[in-house]
């Protein structure tokens, strides 16, 4: 008790929390971008539960990899060399989530742009990229494995205090559960929105493959592209609601 009164206390403490809350946050974006399109596949009255019980699960998994961390931590070490690079279980989980993404955000594209390939109906299609209520959970937990190794090695390089870590991932994972609704139906209601998260899933993916191989690339910059290709959207978006309301003023 008296260490976490010391923490309250300690302003380095609060810069600590504030600073990993804001990573976690930048960090769990793209996981959140992943689950609002996979819920989105499910009937509409089961969107929301799935959302909110796979987030929450992943809470309950990343406060038990917290309660791991020495574990976690001996993740990066070599466990064999190859082209050049000495791979660890670390790299290996990157360079799985990475393949993970490729083929979830390329068959989703796929199917987008051509629902009926392969000869299918349309209701054939949907029924096929359709998921059950429990894929979706392990999906979305899944993938969060991935994401939460990365974030949690990199919270280890912060700060050595568990409470900042336990408080600041329950922190962001609770700002995850607010945006979560409002974030899959932004995107469910906007087509072209979807195959720009797509596109930032793909994105998301290659860079994960890069790093296992050991070529780090700053999520800054990814991020970058995509406000910018978000503010394209956003422009187009006004564009042809401008055009719309000047087709019904002349009709």
């Amino acid at each position: 008790m008296d260490s976490i009164l010391h923490l309250l206390s300690d302003p380095a403490a609060w810069a600590a929390l504030i600073t990993l809350v804001v990573m976690e946050v930048v960090l769990g974006i793209d996981n959140l971008v992943f689950v609002a399109i996979l819920s989105n596949k499910l009937p509409p009255e089961n969107r929301q539960k799935a959302r909110r019980i796979g987030i929450s699960l992943a809470l309950i998994m990343r406060l038990a990899l917290l309660s791991t961390i020495a574990w976690i931590v001996s993740l990066t070490k070599p466990l064999f060399s190859g082209f050049g690079h000495d791979f660890s279980w670390r790299d290996l989980i990157l360079i799985a989530g990475g393949l993970f993404l490729l083929w979830k955000a390329t068959s989703e594209i796929r199917h987008s742009v051509d629902p009926g390939a392969h000869g299918e109906t349309n209701l054939e299609a949907k029924t096929r990229v359709a998921r059950t209520f429990m894929g979706a959970i392990v999906q979305i937990l899944l993938l969060d494995i991935v994401f939460s190794i990365d974030s949690i090695l990199t919270a280890v390089g912060m700060t050595d205090q568990l409470p900042i870590m336990f408080a600041a991932v329950i922190i962001a994972v609770g700002l995850m559960l607010l945006a979560a609704d409002p974030l899959a139906t932004f995107i469910n209601k906007n087509p072209s929105v979807v195959m720009l998260a797509l596109g930032f899933l793909l994105m998301i993916g290659a860079t994960l493959i890069a790093d296992g191989f050991g070529q780090h690339i700053p999520k800054g910059y990814i991020y970058a592209a995509m406000v910018f290709a978000g503010g394209v959207e956003a422009l187009n978006m006004l564009s042809r609601r401008a055009n719309r309301d000047e087709d019904d003023h002349s009709g």
